[in-house]
């Protein structure tokens, strides 16, 4: 017998453009056992992996700002302060993001540790990103950063006092949520630890 929650009816792909747009069609069994016809449209566009780059004795960390399409539709002037990012690309995400710091940043990454991973747009967006956290030191410099032009970035490198980056945060500087919840990652590990 199925037990599963949820019973596919239908697929429609709407897009391959960018990456993939899906109508889903399926019955859900509510809590109260009866089901529930419903649709939903899912974006698809892989994996990606994200890293905060840190300096624990100049108390920095290493950001970038990049023009983001959709969030100058939504009212916003576009520039985007981000952490380094990039979907994984068949990669793993610890190779991907040591590979995404060094391109947008000019960093080469030495030690990377995981932290977690989340769903960041689980409403609509198939997503997961893994989040990443990795020390920096001036010496690891290796390039300018500022990303591939072949695929239209031009990333300018932030190296941020990390009061500074807080105060982003609280005056809607920085607005991008990996971003922030990096950030509350390292705030809290620096309470924890008496930086």
């Amino acid at each position: 017998m199925d037990n599963s929650p949820v019973r596919m009816t239908a697929e429609e792909t709407l897009s391959e453009n960018w990456y993939l747009l899906k109508k889903y069609s399926f019955n859900l069994r509510r809590r109260d056992g009866s089901w529930q016809a419903q649709t939903r449209e899912v974006y698809d566009r892989g994996n990606g992996a994200t890293i905060l780059l840190y300096n624990r004795e100049q108390r920095t960390v290493l950001l970038i700002r990049q023009f983001r399409m959709p969030t100058f539709v939504n009212d916003y002037h576009g520039y985007l302060i981000e952490a380094a990012a990039g979907l994984l690309d068949n990669a793993s995400p610890e190779e991907r993001i040591r590979l995404e710091a060094e391109e947008e940043t000019g960093y080469r990454v030495g030690h990377v540790e995981k932290i977690y991973a989340a769903f960041m747009s689980p409403g609509s967006v198939t997503e997961r990103i893994h989040f990443f956290m990795g020390e920096y030191q001036p010496g690891d410099r290796v390039g300018s950063g500022g990303g591939l032009e072949e695929e239209g970035e031009d990333i300018e490198v932030l190296e941020l006092g990390f009061d500074e980056a807080l105060a982003m945060v609280q005056n809607g500087e920085i607005v991008d949520g990996k971003t922030i919840m990096l950030l509350q990652h390292l705030e809290l590990r620096m309470l924890k630890d008496g930086w």
